[in-house]
């Protein structure tokens, strides 16, 4: 059986927003409505959240019921889905701002590399 996982941001974000489209016809069937953009945030929010508490107990300072790696994969996994599914609301192509905000701090970081290399030794 072949992969069909998402390689590309352009097919991840395409799998998020049917994802999302599933949520959206359930809050529809249970709450009349869907989430508002307030209300997606506040659930990105608390997914963060949690990925610290994870990230604690990776490190082993907050003990937690379960498997951290496996919670940490998902809680990752689904931080991406937030901000796939938040830059679709706000009208943002996200993969091209993460190609372009990439581009931008690589080549800041080069240039600052460059400028503050150490001088050779002189001798």
């Amino acid at each position: 059986m072949a992969d069909t996982t998402p390689t590309s941001l352009a097919a991840a974000s395409g799998e998020a927003l049917i994802v999302r489209a599933l949520y959206e016809t359930l809050e529809t069937r249970f709450n009349g409505r869907t989430w508002s953009l307030h209300e997606l945030m506040i659930g990105f929010s608390n997914d963060v959240g949690h990925i610290g508490r994870l990230v604690l107990a990776h490190d082993g300072t907050w003990p937690i019921d379960g498997d951290v790696t496996a919670e940490l994969k998902h809680k990752l996994a689904e931080s991406l889905w937030w901000t796939f599914v938040l830059a679709d609301k706000l009208g943002v192509d996200i993969d091209g701002a993460f190609t372009e905000t990439m581009s931008t701090i690589r080549t800041g970081l080069l240039e600052t590399i460059d400028r503050t290399a150490p001088e050779p030794p002189q001798g």
